[in-house]
């Protein structure tokens, strides 16, 4: 051997996290073991085949997490606050039919359940997305409400606001489930059998938060997940999609909650016109065909001139005793060569426009708008980044059948 060497040198510096190597290939091998930056042994035991941990005694179906128990004891827990109120500080305070209330939303809820349990039409809510930058805090119910901000670490000493949980958190999301769960359950409490509440969430925790909400009102009173388009700019970010949407899980409070028809707008009728002079007036073309296999409803139609007409391969929508009534009325006619049948939509027999599952910037406003209009209301200043639009906030309250004097209720002032 020839007496070349490569010399190194000891600087400072820091050495290869081998754990942290070893725990990101484990991770990329068995992500069903790890939950929160932690690893499920048992469940990676299972996973190499160790037959011995296969005891199912205590596995259930559902949403747990480290500290539900004790958020449902909060929820349960008395409140030691009381609301005092605040004249000098208030507008119209002899006139005004609004009430704002300033303070811990858990201390509150409570507070409110004596007077106001079972008599809220309508919650909203835009709670925090947890997306790593909001402050979620932990809840002491001995706290005194004057002291929650400091002891609950929302401010520093000096007043500034503070963030604590950041995506790295061992309980990223365990945090957010903690703070969420009480609340959900006191409103609850708080809506009245024919209410309604909407929640805006965005991608980060949507299917967390359908989990708890299916066990606190019941998946059997979920109602829809809105997808409401919030921006309509492209963000121009290479590389990634451009997220142009929010979800708002709507749950009702019981069967008797009714869902509402949206007014139908000049854009909803321009399909409709009365190209025959039809004395019921305009209508549109509808399907005649059955969406299910129905073969009960496969029967051939005679025609006026005796030709015949083939059912479809589902089947009609109608039987053939009310199918021959719509046709004597002209509500169902023949085409010119009698080859098929068409059905006539009225659009005076429309109660409104059905709500659907996705609402656009156009008719619910977007996050842009409602910024420049609260601009316009604060003499240029933008209170808040992400304010709703008023447009959104009427979309929920006509299709919740809200009337003057119902109550509505937004507890985290979004």
């Amino acid at each position: 051997m020839g007496r070349e060497m490569k010399k190194v040198e000891l600087e400072d510096g820091q050495s290869a996290d081998i754990v942290s190597e070893n725990i990101s290939i484990m991770k990329e091998l068995f992500p069903d073991a790890f939950s929160e930056g932690g690893v499920n042994f048992d469940t990676l035991r299972q996973l190499f085949g160790d037959a011995s941990v296969l005891d199912e005694g205590e596995e259930k179906y559902g949403l747990n997490w480290h500290g539900k128990k004790k958020a449902r004891q909060i929820a349960l827990t008395p409140s030691t606050g009381t609301l005092l109120p605040c004249p000098d500080k208030s507008v119209g305070w002899e006139d005004a039919e609004n009430l704002f209330i300033e303070g811990d939303n858990l201390e509150v809820l409570k507070l409110l359940q004596k007077s106001y349990a079972n008599k809220v039409k309508m919650i909203f809510i835009d709670p925090p997305y947890n997306t790593g930058n909001e402050f979620i805090y932990p809840d002491n119910y001995a706290d005194n409400l004057d002291t929650y901000l400091k002891d609950t670490g929302q401010i520093d000493n000096d007043g500034i606001k503070v963030t604590s949980n950041p995506e790295g958190s061992g309980r990223y999301h365990t945090n957010w489930l903690n703070m969420m769960y009480p609340r959900l359950r006191l409103a609850k409490s708080l809506l009245s059998k024919d209410g309604a509440i909407f929640i805006a969430i965005d991608d980060t925790e949507v299917s967390r938060l359908r989990a708890i909400a299916d066990e606190v009102f019941g998946e059997e009173n979920f109602v829809s997940n809105i997808v409401w388009q919030h921006s309509v700019q492209p963000k121009g970010y290479s590389g990634i999609f451009s997220v142009h949407h929010n979800h708002i899980l709507m749950y009702r409070k019981s069967e008797d909650f009714e869902l509402r028809s949206l007014e139908r707008t000049e854009e909803d009728n321009k399909a409709y016109s009365n190209p025959d002079n039809d004395p019921k007036g305009f209508w549109r073309t509808g399907d005649v065909r059955n969406a299910l296999f129905r073969p009960n409803l496969k029967y051939d139609i005679p025609t006026p001139s005796g030709k015949t007409i083939s059912p479809p391969e589902n089947g009609w929508r109608w039987s053939k005793e009310t199918l021959e009534k719509k046709i004597s009325t002209g509500e169902i006619f023949f085409n010119e060569d009698e080859t098929k049948i068409i059905r006539k939509i009225y659009l005076c027999d429309l109660d409104g426009r059905t709500p659907e599952t996705i609402w656009f910037g156009k008719d619910a406003g977007t996050t842009r708008s409602a910024i420049k209009k609260l601009k316009d209301e604060f003499d240029g200043e933008a209170v808040f980044d992400t304010v709703k639009p008023v447009e959104l906030i009427h979309r929920m309250m006509k299709i919740s059948g809200v009337d003057k004097g119902d109550i509505v209720l937004d507890f985290f002032t979004g």
